[in-house]
């Protein structure tokens, strides 16, 4: 039986995926038997639209390859935890358990901001957070901090012109 932490690990590799895109490293993986089923990583900023979280565009693979909405038998892990809006697709989509990385403190669905597993859905699934923690972390950190290092020099360089 594979390990919480191998299938984060195979979301990390999703999330340096879109770090290589400039986009946020996100990462997410959906799990049916034991194998990956699909994978997806953010997409946000190179598509221009709001919609492709790393755990929408894993929703829609793993969708089209069992051919059915329902992912009842499955699990998915994201290196952050979901914000709202895919919170909302996991729980419509019926996945079983979610397990993320690092906390969302900004736009959480799983405890951090929101909890919407303490609603009454017809479907809950069962989340835990922390998995890979540190590794999940530090590639966000890395991004933004790089961002951050971009845009410092955007600024200076339209100072001086």
């Amino acid at each position: 039986m594979k390990s919480k932490e191998y299938f984060m690990l195979q979301a990390l590799k999703e999330a340096e995926k879109a770090y290589q895109k400039d986009e946020v490293p996100v990462g997410a993986i959906i799990v049916k038997d034991e194998k990956i089923i699909a994978r997806g990583h953010n997409l946000k900023e190179s598509k221009k639209n709001t919609l492709k979280h790393a755990e929408i565009i894993a929703i829609e693979k793993a969708s089209k390859k069992l051919d059915a909405w329902r992912l009842e038998d499955c699990d998915i892990y994201v290196t952050m935890e979901p914000c709202p809006m895919c919170m909302g697709a996991i729980i419509n989509s019926r996945i079983k358990n979610v397990y993320f990385g690092v906390p969302d403190e900004k736009a959480g669905a799983c405890g951090s901001i929101v909890n919407l597993t303490e609603y009454k859905f017809n479907h809950i699934p069962q989340c835990e957070g922390g998995i890979l923690k540190e590794d999940c972390k530090k590639i966000l950190q890395k991004f933004f901090q790089e961002l951050r290092e971009r845009k410092k020099k955007s600024r200076g360089a339209n100072i001086e012109d």
